[in-house]
């Protein structure tokens, strides 16, 4: 049986001006951005059987989706419709058969139609580029985010939080940079899911800005009281 999966409200390219593949999908309570890292512990057999064929190919690609509701183990859950592209920089498998992997995200995709789950989730994917500005991009407004990710992550600091921004260089193309920031800023699988799913840079980089500028005042709320 087919799973049941969600609707997402994101705006989408025409599916006509698409280009579909299919792809080994990993569902997730997590949202991937481009560029970032995503550790894996693969035990569902499932998932195993999807590292094992990975591994005979030489682009060992995958998608992620956010599970918008259930959970990550077992099945049946309910997906998300806007996605990652990963590709495995790290596998190891384990003497119990479970893998320890790394993976990295490569660019937005759209899922068009979900397939069979047997062995494994997977689906017809389609990349999902940004569509182009109407207006040059004003780089001051992303700027403007990095130095309040710069403030936020010295918050998180002084409230026991790991890392910094501090010694971190960031990537000079902007839409990098914006999906750096988003990254490591203290941000909600939801926030991380309408980033992702932003259609331009411009709109992409105001809108973090605003998650940036919640969060900052959030912390020195918590700080002022002492949390």
């Amino acid at each position: 049986m087919m799973p049941q999966h969600g609707e997402d409200n994101s705006s989408v390219h025409p599916e006509s001006s698409l280009e579909a593949h299919d792809l080994p999908m990993f569902p997730l309570g997590s949202v991937l951005l481009p560029g970032m890292g995503l550790p894996l512990h693969i035990f569902e057999p499932r998932y195993r059987v999807m590292m094992y064929d990975l591994q005979q190919l030489d682009s060992q690609e995958f998608g992620v989706v956010l599970i918008e509701r259930g959970s990550e183990v077992g099945g049946g859950e309910t997906r998300g419709h806007v996605g990652c592209r990963a590709v495995i920089v790290q596998a190891v498998e384990q003497a119990d058969g479970s893998w320890a992997a790394v993976a990295v995200g490569t660019e937005r995709i759209q899922v068009l139609e979900w397939l069979d789950d047997d062995p494994y989730p997977r689906a017809s994917v389609a990349a999902w580029p940004d569509e182009e500005l109407k207006l040059p991009f004003d780089a001051s407004k992303l700027d403007l985010a990095e130095q309040i990710a710069r403030r936020v992550a010295a918050l998180a600091v002084e409230m026991g939080a790991q890392g910094s921004l501090a010694d971190c260089e960031l990537s000079a193309d902007p839409s990098s940079r914006l999906y750096e920031l988003a990254t490591m800023a203290p941000l909600g699988a939801l926030d991380r899911r309408h980033i992702l799913t932003t259609p331009d840079l411009t709109t992409r980089t105001q809108l973090l800005i605003e998650m940036l500028q919640d969060q900052e005042l959030m912390l020195q709320g918590r700080l002022s009281f002492g949390d």
